[in-house]
């Protein structure tokens, strides 16, 4: 209709890295937390070798051509870093790892664009398609929902507290992956003492790991006696109620 404009949806602090040549479906599955060999996209984590995060992303098939090179869609910020880890481990394996500017991360809260987010249905829609318009109220969205993303929120967090199990970041029966000790042995004895929350603040405290004052939300890492004043929805509010936590 004339007058009316449609909203945008580019996600423009993420940018897309291609993996493209042989095997690079069994390549990245024993690298990263979450199964990249059945449907895709998965949420999944790039670990230390002690379980700790280091890089987080959305793995998505490269349904647009075919073909069977793997998408990476991942904080901007990180594009480079990720591809300078991931080519660490390619070895001599032939296998391309470059950025892919031609496709962007798009997102609408509603909607029949694209697919659930992996990681909590609530979060709203997600496909890739070359960049227009770019989207508003993701991150206020996404920190309501108390879900963290992104290096300035799980760098060196052990991966099961940043909330892998809980929104479907981590598979214990796909086989290895690095950091898998030290991650299923806390899943095995449920020993998971801190998690990271998001509540709301009006400054940085002592356990702030990312602060947003347009919102006033922070995103803290806590242990689990000191969670009273945390933004709960229901898929953590479940987990700590169960003893999940």
């Amino acid at each position: 209709m004339p007058g009316t404009t449609r909203p945008g949806t580019t996600l423009t602090e993420r940018a897309i890295i291609r993996l493209s040549g042989e095997d690079v479906s069994g390549f990245l599955q024993g690298l990263v937390t979450s199964d990249v060999a059945g449907p895709l996209p998965v949420w999944a984590g790039l670990l230390t070798p002690q379980g700790k995060c280091l890089f987080d992303f959305l793995v998505w098939p490269d349904n647009q051509n075919a073909g069977e090179d793997l998408l990476l869609d991942c904080p901007a910020e990180a594009v480079d870093d990720l591809v300078r880890r991931l080519a660490i481990y390619r070895l001599r394996r032939p296998i391309r790892i470059e950025r892919d500017d031609r496709i962007s991360a798009h997102w609408s809260a509603e909607g029949a664009n694209g697919v659930p987010d992996p990681r909590l249905p609530d979060l709203g829609r997600r496909w890739l398609a070359p960049a227009g318009e770019p989207a508003s109220g993701w991150l206020e969205h996404r920190l309501r929902l108390g879900v963290c993303e992104g290096r300035g929120e799980l760098a060196d967090i052990l991966w099961l507290e940043c909330n892998a199990m809980e929104l479907n970041g981590v598979s214990f029966t796909k086989g290895c992956f690095v950091g898998q000790e030290n991650t299923a042995r806390m899943n095995w004895r449920q020993k998971i003492n801190r998690r990271l929350v998001v509540t709301e603040a009006t400054a940085a405290g002592p356990r702030t790991r990312a602060f947003y004052p347009e919102f006033g939300l922070a995103v803290e890492h806590r242990r689990l006696d000191d969670m009273d004043d945390i933004i709960r929805p229901a898929w953590l509010a479940g987990a700590l109620a169960t003893g999940a936590a």
